[in-house]
């Protein structure tokens, strides 16, 4: 979570956290299977899906390849 909160103050990006305990309909609109589980979005539309931790470097080029 901090890495991707870092990545979005320094890129741009907005972020959006989600329980999905709590948020069990949207986790399943989106297949979250499991967590940490990051759903990107360009445009309005989901480009991309990221299931596990990952390093900041690998994150920070998917990030910026969309903004």
């Amino acid at each position: 979570a901090t890495v991707v909160e870092r990545l979005a103050g320094e890129t741009g990006a907005t972020v959006a956290k989600v329980d999905v305990d709590v948020n069990q309909q949207l986790a399943s609109t989106y297949g979250v299977r499991g967590v940490p589980t990051l759903v990107l979005f360009a445009d309005g539309a989901q480009v991309e899906e990221v299931v596990g931790v990952q390093p900041e470097g690998q994150l920070r080029s998917l990030v910026e390849s969309y903004t």
